[in-house]
């Protein structure tokens, strides 16, 4: 994820995403951005303004562009606690 993002984009953005892939065994990650930089951390670390919950498999085919995002909260494959904080930065983390 952090890939996927410019500094450019990142400017003046502070925000802090849970990310749970444990279903599958592929763990549980921290995205934090601020002062243009996303840091990605394994485990959960500080006060996440939202989690999202899904499979590492179906992740990795939402980042990839494989899985329409959509279709996937729709269908229950991703779970997200804060729509409305998702929204804002789902381009970021190519969730949308």
């Amino acid at each position: 994820l952090p890939k996927q993002a410019s500094p450019e984009q990142l400017k003046g953005i502070e925000t802090l995403f849970h990310f749970d892939l444990s279903a599958d065994d592929a763990g549980t990650y921290t995205i934090e951005v601020s002062n243009g930089v996303l840091e990605t951390k394994e485990g959960m670390h500080g006060n996440a303004k939202c989690v999202v919950t899904t499979k590492g498999a179906t992740l990795l085919g939402l980042v990839k562009g494989e899985i329409n995002p959509m279709m996937a909260v729709l269908t229950g494959k991703v779970k997200i606690s804060n729509n409305e904080e998702v929204m804002k930065y789902a381009k970021l983390f190519s969730l949308m």
